[in-house]
């Protein structure tokens, strides 16, 4: 298999992730886990994009930070809910296929014939809303396009990001950015170091005259170098604030999610409530068409959702915003350690009869200069309960924060995603 990467102009992009549809209210970086490990446990990148998540992997040449061709191609050609196109890509040719804006197809080719022959096969499918395809193809009905100028065009709409599956992955990364830091500052005052420990010359084995000369130049050479290298005092870094000191009351947040949520998930006449989420500063909804127009709803949700921010994803989809209230925060005085934590939250959950994704990570701060590692509990649960009752499952542990939670209108189950941090 070829790199999954192409260069556009001077800039790499991923492609042939693996896309999957989230369904509504799944926490998006959880979801790309759990999916990572039925699929192939290599795959430890993931992007989300709107209902979707792509999965990629280091082993195909993928990075944290490279943007995704396919979301960038698909914003381009917004206008289109179906496409296929094939475009040439350095020496090989990239092929994207989108089926009711949900990416089916995001592959690279080395060979022409084989790109040709999924163009074909793909193209017998009906109704596609567009094709585009190379021009000495020769085929019907579709159009050449330039794919640097879409994906230029697509990436100032939306950047899908590619991102670690796992926070040890960052972690890692930082701890090797710091070494490469005291490196490079080594080098720079390497003179000055290899002065500091070369022996000088004692001066009671040489005549006085002499030694007071010595003396004089070495000041003046000392002038002369603090002159050259002349360097501003760096300010101190401010402290690394443990974020097991500042976290918000965890059932205050859970009331609040609550809350929010409810007021965004009114009934509209003519719409249908899709899910709802609450974030670390604020909560949406999303909102489908049945019978009633725009007018409708931003006429009824100006009286129910007072200071709400209301944006048109299509024509008959809704997104609906507002932000969350503080919350007081609090320090934790829990003193276990992290594979104690995990074993409690486990039993927790055991008596609770309620079936958990629970993780062991490491999250690295650092403010220049101090780094601190931090043991992190990670859960995903589904549950039919509220946030408040499902926080109670937490009264008995320090440092919880509940990063997520998600209302599925269809399904009618919350998703909740929370971390513990341990000492």
């Amino acid at each position: 298999m070829p790199s999954q990467v192409i260069t556009v102009d001077r800039k790499k992009y991923a492609v042939g992730l693996f896309w999957q549809p989230t369904g509504a209210g799944y926490v998006a970086r959880a979801y790309a886990r759990l999916l990572a490990r039925s699929v192939d446990k290599k795959l430890n990148l993931y992007t989300e994009y709107r209902a979707m998540v792509g999965l990629g992997a280091k082993k195909f040449g993928h990075r944290v930070g490279m943007d995704s061709a396919a979301a960038a191609v698909t914003d381009a050609l917004g206008e289109y809910t179906s496409f296929l196109a094939v475009f040439s890509a350095d020496a090989n040719f990239y092929l994207v296929a989108v089926r009711n804006g949900v990416i089916l197809e995001d592959k690279l080719f080395e060979r022409e014939e084989e790109a040709r022959a999924e163009y074909y096969k793909l193209s017998e499918i009906p109704d596609w809303g567009a094709l585009f395809a190379p021009g000495a193809w020769g085929m019907p009905r579709a159009v050449e396009r330039n794919l640097s100028d879409l994906i230029m065009r697509g990436t100032k709409v939306t950047r899908a990001i590619l991102h670690p599956i796992s926070r040890l992955g960052a972690g890692i990364t930082s701890a090797i950015l710091m070494v490469a830091f005291g490196i490079a500052i080594a080098w720079f005052f390497r003179v000055p170091l290899e002065q500091m420990i070369t022996p000088q010359p004692e001066l009671s084995q040489v005549s006085p005259e002499v030694a007071a000369e010595y003396e004089r130049q070495l000041e003046e050479k000392n002038k002369e170098l603090d002159a050259q290298f002349e360097i501003q005092r760096a300010p101190q870094p401010e402290p690394i604030k443990l974020p097991y000191e500042y976290l918000p009351n965890p059932e205050k947040r859970a009331e609040v999610c609550f809350q929010a949520i409810a007021f965004l998930m009114q009934p509209i006449t003519g719409w249908n409530q899709v899910s709802a989420e609450c974030g670390e500063s604020y909560a949406s909804a999303v909102f489908n068409r049945d019978f009633g127009t725009l007018d409708d709803f931003y006429m009824i949700a100006t009286e129910l959702m007072p200071g709400s921010f209301v944006q048109k994803e299509t024509d008959n989809s809704l997104y609906v915003r507002a932000k969350l209230p503080t919350v007081p925060i609090q320090a934790s005085l829990d003193e276990r350690d992290v594979e104690t934590v995990t074993r409690a939250v486990l039993t927790a959950f055991q008596y609770a009869n309620v079936s958990a994704d629970v993780q062991m990570v490491v999250d690295t701060l650092t403010n220049g200069v101090d780094t601190v590692n931090l043991d992190v509990v990670e859960i995903a649960v589904q549950s039919k309960l509220n946030p408040m009752q499902f926080m109670k499952i937490f009264e008995d542990f320090g440092g919880v924060y509940m990063t997520r939670c998600a209302w599925d209108a269809s399904a009618r189950v919350w998703n909740y995603e929370v971390i513990i941090y341990a000492k």
